[in-house]
């Protein structure tokens, strides 16, 4: 009897769709751990007046990161994959390394951006591969989406600030 669904993602004959979407959660998973450890070092190794407020909000994007990085591994399980471990960890993410001088938020602030446009396009992509076959992650990932397009339209204002006083 046909009725026009399509099996539920986690149905056996949809065990391939599945895989490759925890792939991508995996994938998601690393990316918001790393950004986890950036952000606490630079909200940490900064100086100067200026830093303050780029300090204060990446501290406060430590805990939002986090919570992202817990609901991906959350949903890694309900699809029946498995949580990687720390052994399975490559860091990526060269433009959030320390700046040469703990003066240089212009580097903080372009590599929060670099950071938050890299989620923005892989949750772009998650988002298109789930449409149709698994509601659940798609609507999980639109939240993160918005989370991570606030955290950079923040920081393109803060650039936008730097640029303005001549500071970039």
């Amino acid at each position: 009897m046909e009725t026009g669904r399509t099996a539920d993602i986690l149905d056996s004959s949809n065990a391939q769709k599945r895989e490759e979407i925890i792939g991508l959660l995996k994938q998601a998973y690393w990316m918001e751990l790393e950004t986890v450890m950036s952000y606490v070092t630079n909200s940490v190794n900064p100086d100067g007046v200026r830093a303050q407020e780029i300090i204060e909000s990446l501290k406060t994007d430590v805990q939002e990161e986090l919570g992202h990085a817990q609901q991906f591994a959350e949903r890694i399980k309900e699809l029946y994959g498995t949580v990687p471990g720390s052994m399975d960890f490559k860091a990526q993410q060269s433009y959030l390394q320390p700046p040469e001088t703990n003066t240089d938020i212009v580097h903080v602030i372009k590599g929060v951006i670099e950071a938050e446009t890299g989620a923005i396009e892989h949750y772009n992509k998650i988002i298109e591969v789930t449409d149709g076959s698994d509601w659940v992650t798609q609507d999980m990932v639109i939240a993160i989406l918005h989370d991570e397009q606030g955290h950079r339209r923040l920081f393109e204002g803060f650039l936008r600030e730097y640029e303005a006083e001549g500071l970039v």
